[in-house]
């Protein structure tokens, strides 16, 4: 994965860049391995219950069983949780690193807090996964 966009692309079962033949087995392999993932989470999600019933309805799977909707959903709730997991031990002197966040008076500072830009105050407004790791990659 090129960048934090392709891990998402990847994990929903979207990724359109397929690389070169070599990696284009590894990546077949790598959704291979995510479908019976998702496949033991479907199944443990989708038990017969009442409660259950609406879960069942929304994830009633596709022809391939891909299970896009169940991939969608759970990157849209874990993917904040992966972005800490990935960036856990990053060095703060790290090249990636540039700056991206604004503190109230309008200057730039860096988010070199694990890569999560932060608000003197404490507040989790800001920790979230910086903008340029969705998009730039994809134009160079």
């Amino acid at each position: 994965a090129r960048s934090f966009a392709d891990i998402g692309d990847i994990v929903r079962g979207r990724d359109p860049f397929y690389g070169n033949p070599q990696e284009k087995d590894q990546r077949k392999k790598l959704d291979e391995n995510l479908k019976k993932y998702f496949q033991q989470i479907h199944k443990e999600v989708t038990k017969t219950s009442d409660k259950n019933g609406k879960l069942k309805t929304r994830y009633n799977g596709d022809k391939n069983n891909d299970f896009f909707q169940l991939r969608e959903d759970w990157w849209y709730a874990n993917r904040q949780e992966v972005w800490k997991a990935i960036t856990c031990d990053v060095k703060s002197g790290s090249q990636y690193f540039r700056q991206t966040c604004g503190d109230d008076s309008g200057t730039l500072s860096h988010a070199n807090h694990k890569c999560r830009c932060q608000k003197k105050d404490g507040t989790n407004e800001t920790d979230q996964v910086p903008t340029y790791f969705d998009y730039v990659p994809q134009y160079l």
